[in-house]
């Protein structure tokens, strides 16, 4: 049985304690048994195993290889580029790993370095990290709890419990006992690690400690969960795998075609590794950061801070997400929606209150007018005005009542200065109101508000026209009726009332004068419907993961147009992995979850092969976000160990956000792949002219220094410009789930490839009559990279170079001149004798530009065509 459903009585006596506390000879017995009441690291952080997550990548495996031959062969630029890029892309992701794992530390922040406690009959304030199963710790208003611990006493007491539960009002605790299988969220008797006193006092025993705490338990966890790669990773991988089989066979080949016709062999294997060195898109790694990089910076601005760059591209890549309620598609601000009085239903809408779409000035309807000045009055929320906007002090549910009357035009600091307070009749569980008493001349006033039940049990008249008249049981049911009503829209309805007392008249909170009652709520943002539908059209599924109760889940998710079958914790522990996996694509509400529930989600999602993306905040959300896809912490109401595990922090904590952030992933994705499509295109076709022309017995079409010279000038600045390239219908189209890079482009990487294979080869023989090979070898080294240098623009985009702007891309304009300039002056000085280049005339030019240019015009014709 867990301590929740047990008495007082059996825990006193299971932890031989008392309210006197216990005595100092058990406290140095259970610190040596139970320990310090602090989060252990169980895993140490180990930095050469994280160094290895960065380096254990096929693809880099190639780049090592690629870099060891280059060496081999004396090409030292070659080997010391490529081992730079691994090396600045292992440094960057080792220092953000890092930094991620050491979320672990935050944890132990959250913990307070004292704490109140009663031992031996005597009270003392004591490091926290010394508490003790057993102990009876003493709380008041703003203290943070540092133990799971279970009620014993208390007084008014509520409890912000929204880290580790996500319910977004303080909850109101309770000393009787709940049934075993209730749920955390539920268990009123309790408070646990890293929750605050909102309101009121209480004593508690302590039951939980250190890692035994529900806090400590996610602790655990948290360093149990591995982390996962990322999409782009994984197809990375698999890309690497594809490429190095396709490299490595027609490496083999070439060297064997060389053998076999007796040439030399030193000379055939420089060539065949050159070839595969050159077949190597070596650049991708610095594409990717550099991507990742200005996409990153592109997020900032729609506030999305990337913690982890490949984050950037899993963002594009989510087809499900799993998003919290409280703050992120609402604007975590209680705000009255509706008010009845009168048998009359006023809307409120902006600043205005308006009765069947009619404005209506409330100071005119005496009910209405006093109901609005009770709600001020009966009321302990402060407001302050910074920077021009009002920033408010209390509980949630008065600070909506203070920013109600001031959109009417009520102010609160004036009403209360002419009405002074005498006497305040504190909320608590069983009367379930709450009444100030404040004096205006030689009359006295009651002002009331609560559930409305005791507000119509406590009153025994309603104003009604500026009469009061007498409240009869039939007119307490209909209003009632009226109230479940609104209740329904899962508005949150409170009650008015109030009295005139005269001389000394005993005060009391019964008779009173019942005014009518609001429905409150925190409503959405105005921008998330619209992202909701962006998402819709995109193909990615949303799903709300909340701590709040079914029917707010389900009236906030209608608003902004999520609608499904909905389930609550109770319902979802019912459910096995197999019956949840068949009906998680149904589920879209899930209300009243508990930590393990949001992990379970996320795991069963993954399972079926979905991109998760899980947005959080507090303590109770660490392990989805570090189990996800892609874990998104909240930057304004978020907690240090949300953050530091996610990778994405929205600075704004907005719904919207996300969507944008997913636009700039699918963006960077679609660059990514333009620049491999291009980088494949013309990198392969040089591998399958020299396998060709080796295997008929001419001479090699290029020396080894020659292809590398060529891929240097293409395969650098110019390529990878290409991430510069604007977005075109990313949120038109269903999410990728592209197993390799490759997907989608085989079939151009293929036409392309066959294009260049004929134009290079009617180059080579056209030339190869004047018998002299230095001249054929430079005519096909111009040719091709006049060739690759044009054909970089048709892999801009599947639409013609004219729909979507020559010159929209100046970054790659000027690095087309830049490289053509360094050609030209290799060409056109002695520093082109070093890779055996020799100068052109006009009449070389003639016949070297209708080659180039073919490329370009012929698959650009073939885009108007199609589309045509």
């Amino acid at each position: 049985m867990q301590y929740h459903a047990k008495t007082k009585e059996a825990l006193f006596e299971e932890f031989s304690t008392s309210e006197k506390g216990l005595k100092l000879e058990q406290i140095k017995k259970r610190l040596t048994k139970y320990g310090k009441n602090i989060i252990k690291e169980t895993n140490k952080l180990n930095a050469l195993k994280i160094l290895w997550q960065e380096i254990n990548s096929f693809f880099i495996y190639i780049l090592f290889f690629a870099a060891l031959f280059s060496f081999f062969i004396q090409h030292y630029v070659d080997a010391a580029v490529i081992l730079g890029i691994v090396i600045l892309n292992s440094t960057i992701g080792f220092f953000q790993q890092y930094k991620a794992e050491k979320a672990i530390l935050s944890l132990k922040k959250l913990l307070i370095p004292k704490s109140k406690v009663i031992r031996e009959g005597r009270h003392y304030e004591i490091s926290s990290s010394k508490i003790v199963p057993g102990d009876i710790l003493v709380f008041n208003a703003g203290d943070k709890i540092n133990a799971d611990c279970r009620l014993i006493e208390l007084e008014n007491l509520e409890v912000d419990e929204a880290v580790l539960t996500g319910e977004s009002l303080p909850v109101t605790k309770s000393l009787k006992t709940f049934p075993d299988k209730t749920i955390l969220a539920e268990r009123k008797n309790m408070l646990y690690t890293g929750t605050k006193i909102v309101k009121g006092s209480a004593k508690a025993l302590v039951v939980a400690t250190g890692m035994k705490t529900e806090f400590g338990k996610i602790a655990y966890k948290l360093q149990e969960i591995e982390i996962q790669k990322t999409p782009m990773q994984k197809r990375l991988d698999f890309f690497s795998k594809q490429l190095a089989f396709i490299i490595f066979g027609f490496v083999v080949l070439i060297f064997i075609l060389g053998l076999l016709r007796s040439l030399d062999v030193l000379e055939m294997l420089m060539v065949s590794i050159t070839l595969a060195v050159g077949a190597i898109p070596e650049g991708l790694p610095a594409v990717l950061a550099i991507a990742f990089a200005i996409s990153s910076s592109a997020m900032s601005k729609q506030n999305v801070i990337v913690r982890k760059l490949p984050a950037v591209e899993s963002l594009g890549s989510v087809t499900v997400i799993c998003t919290d309620k409280t703050g992120t598609i609402t604007e975590e601000k209680m705000q009255t929606q509706e008010i009845f009085s009168e048998d009359k239903l006023f809307i409120k809408k902006n600043k205005e209150l308006l009765f069947k779409n009619k404005k209506i000035n409330p100071s005119k309807n005496n009910s209405l007018d006093l109901l609005l000045k009770t709600g001020l009055l009966c009321n302990n929320a402060r407001y302050e005005i910074e920077k021009g906007d009002y920033v408010f002090l209390g509980d949630p549910t008065e600070e909506s009542l203070v920013r109600l009357g001031l959109d009417l035009g009520y102010n609160k600091k004036i009403l209360t200065k002419n009405q002074l307070r005498i006497k305040e009749f504190e909320f608590d569980s069983k009367r379930k109101m709450m009444s100030v008493l404040r004096e205006n001349g030689e009359k006295k006033t009651l002002y009331s508000k609560g559930a409305i039940e005791q507000i119509l049990e406590a009153s025994s008249f309603e104003l009604i026209s500026g009469e009061i008249k007498k409240l009869s049981t039939a007119r307490k049911k209909k209003i009632i009726k009226k109230a479940r009503e609104m209740e329904h829209k899962a508005l949150r309805v409170l009650a008015f009332a109030y009295k005139d007392f005269f001389g000394k008249e005993k005060v009391e909170e019964k008779d009173l004068i019942f005014l009518g009652f609001a429905g409150m709520m925190d409503p959405p943002r105005k921008e998330v419907g619209d992202a909701v539908k962006q998402c819709r059209a995109a193909g990615i599924k949303i799903k709300i993961i909340t701590g709040d109760s079914l029917a707010t889940a389900k009236a906030v998710a209608k608003k902004v147009g999520i609608e499904g079958e909905a389930i609550t914790g109770k319902e979802l522990e019912k459910l096995d992995d197999t019956a949840l996996l068949n009906k998680i694509d149904n589920l879209i509400i899930f209300a009243r979850t508990t930590p393990h529930q949001k992990l379970r989600i996320s795991k069963i999602l993954q399972q079926k092969g979905e991109i998760v993306a899980m947005t959080g905040d507090g303590i109770n959300d660490v392990l989805a976000l570090k189990s996800a896809n892609i874990g998104i912490a909240m930057g304004k109401r978020g907690t240090d160990v949300a953050r530091d595990v996610s990778d994405v922090v929205l600075i704004d904590d907005n719904f919207a956000s996300i969507v944008e952030g997913v636009k700039q992933g699918r963006k960077t994705y679609d660059n990514i792949k333009k620049f491999t499509k291009y980088m494949l295109s013309v990198n392969f076709t040089t591998v399958v002219l020299v396998a060709f022309l080796t295997a008929l017995g001419f001479p090699l079409p290029l020396l080894p220094l020659q292809i590398l010279l060529k891929n240097l000038i293409t395969d650098s600045i110019p390529a990878i410009t290409l991430v510069f390239e604007k977005a075109e219908n990313v949120m038109q189209s269903k999410p990728r789930k592209d197993k390799s890079i490759l997907s989608g482009v085989g079939k151009f990487i293929l036409t392309s490839g066959m294009l260049y294979f004929v134009i290079s080869l009617a180059v080579y023989f056209f030339t190869l009559a004047e018998n002299n090979i230095d001249y054929v070898r430079t005519m096909l080294v111009t040719t091709g990279i006049i060739f690759e240098l044009l054909f970089v623009y048709t892999c801009r985009s599947n639409k013609s170079l004219f729909k979507i702007g020559v010159f929209s891309n100046k970054w790659l304009n000027v690095s087309i001149l830049v490289a053509l300039a360094l050609h030209l002056i290799l060409l056109y000085t002695s520093l082109g004798s070093l890779f055996s280049l020799i100068s052109l005339s006009i009449k070389d030019w003639l016949i070297v530009l209708p080659f180039a240019f073919s490329g370009i015009v012929l698959f650009e014709l073939y885009k108007i065509i199609k589309k045509r």
